[in-house]
C-alpha cells in the first residue's frame, strides 16, 4: 500500500483544461462559423451514434456555473481554447463581436474567481 505523502512545489499550479469543441456547444449561435469538427461530426456515420458537440456541456450558456465549480474545487488555473470560428467566422476578415464578448465574459468570471486563464487557439477551418 502506498503511504508516502506526495508534495508539490509551492509554485505548482493546480488547474483543469478543456477544448472549445468539447464543452462550449452553441455551435451555430451568435454568428459562429463552421469548424472542421462541426462539419466532420455532421456527416452521418463519422461518429458513433451520430454524436456531436452541438450542445456538449453547454459551457457557452453555463460558464458562470462552470467557473463556480472550478472555484469550489480550488483550481488556480483554467486552460481553454478559443474557438477561431466563434471569433473569426470566415477565418479572416471581420471579428464576430458576440463571439469575442463570450471570451471576455469568461475571462472576467475566471479572474473574479481567482482563477488564472491560460488560453490557446485552435485555428483549423474546413476548406471552402
Amino acid at each position: 500500500m502506498f503511504t508516502k505523502k506526495i508534495t508539490y512545489p509551492p509554485d505548482f499550479v493546480w488547474g483543469a483544461a478543456a477544448s472549445s469543441y468539447q464543452i462550449e456547444g452553441a455551435w451555430d449561435e451568435n454568428g459562429k462559423g463552421e469548424s472542421i469538427w462541426d462539419r466532420f461530426c455532421h456527416v452521418p456515420g463519422n461518429i458513433a451514434n451520430n454524436d456531436s458537440g452541438d450542445i456538449a456541456c453547454d459551457h457557452y450558456h453555463r460558464y458562470k456555473e462552470d467557473v463556480a465549480l472550478m472555484k469550489e474545487l480550488g483550481l488556480r488555473a483554467y486552460r481553454f481554447s478559443i474557438s477561431w470560428p466563434r471569433v473569426l467566422p470566415k477565418g479572416r476578415g471581420n471579428i464576430n463581436k458576440p463571439g469575442l464578448d463570450f471570451y471576455h465574459r469568461l475571462i472576467d468570471e475566471l479572474l473574479g474567481a481567482g482563477i488564472e486563464p491560460w488560453i490557446c487557439l485552435y485555428t483549423a477551418r474546413p476548406r471552402e
